[in-house]
């Protein structure tokens, strides 16, 4: 059975794109009716770094979660602020709940277990889980990795993919992307599991690591909103139908990517 080790667990440091979390001010609202929980913006809860969806550079944070939802807030006619906070605050759906945020845009894979904690906009982005590795590794997959340490992060879809999946291997969790890539290419851990887009991203920069393999597990990204909150919801799902049809989604898919993408909101694929 495989066992659980919690590695350096730190506090989630609050940051924002131009401004500090709502806490504390007062509401407004904004186009079409939609109640937020700050004046003048719409406030995402995020968990960083999860490059290239979202990540720290210099003083601002950028990424492909980041464009999508400034289209969000064109839509509403304000500006976007971005609360970093620890990712099971957002799972749980406790930021949306204790007001701390109005959406959340994380990298967040749909799941029926979260769908009962907060409601998810349509699908805007195809995943999957991958295995990355230190280049030259033996390990090609998870069929025999018997007493090697997996590195997951925590209270992931990947960190469940990895313990059912992972027969007999020694289970790390780290709290954050960054700490578990790291591990796998200073060699802490022999491998790692998280979705493929940032684990591509990473080993891009990093070719002392490779993306193995794929594991298919027909995940989607979604947005997540305050249960009820349907006006809301509906101003984010206009947005990302109308940005397939207008060649917005398809233009932040390269910059942040680097190809056209294969899936766009509204696809067959995503049901």
């Amino acid at each position: 059975m495989a066992r659980f080790k919690a590695l350096a667990l730190i506090p989630a440091l609050a940051l924002t794109a131009g401004a500090l979390s709502a806490c504390g001010e007062e509401g407004g609202t904004a186009a079409g009716g939609v109640q937020l929980v700050a004046s003048g913006k719409v406030t995402t809860c995020t968990h960083l770094p999860y490059q290239p969806f979202q990540v720290k550079q210099g003083d601002k944070i950028v990424g492909f979660d980041v464009d999508l939802v400034d289209l969000v807030g064109k839509k509403l006619g304000v500006e976007q602020s971005i609360v970093d906070i620890a990712f099971e605050n957002i799972e749980s759906g406790e930021a949306m709940n204790s007001g701390q945020c109005d959406l959340a845009a994380a990298g967040m894979t749909i799941t029926d277990k979260r769908k009962e904690k907060f409601d998810f906009s349509d699908p805007y982005f195809e995943a999957t889980q991958a295995l990355l590795v230190k280049t030259g590794s033996p390990i090609k997959d998870l069929s025999n990795v018997a007493g090697k340490k997996i590195g997951v992060q925590s209270a992931t879809t990947g960190a469940d993919y990895a313990q059912k999946e992972a027969k007999g291997a020694e289970i790390v969790t780290f709290d954050d992307l960054a700490l578990l890539e790291q591990a796998v290419k200073n060699g802490t851990v022999d491998a790692g599991v998280n979705d493929n887009g940032v684990l591509y991203d990473f080993a891009k920069s990093n070719p002392d690591t490779t993306v193995v393999t794929e594991f298919k597990t027909n995940e989607f990204y979604g947005i997540g909103v305050k249960k009820g909150n349907s006006a809301l919801l509906g101003k984010i799902n206009e947005v990302l139908k109308a940005s397939a049809a207008d060649g917005s989604y398809a233009q932040i898919y390269q910059k942040w990517f680097g190809k056209a993408p294969t899936w766009q909101p509204g696809s067959p694929a995503a049901g």
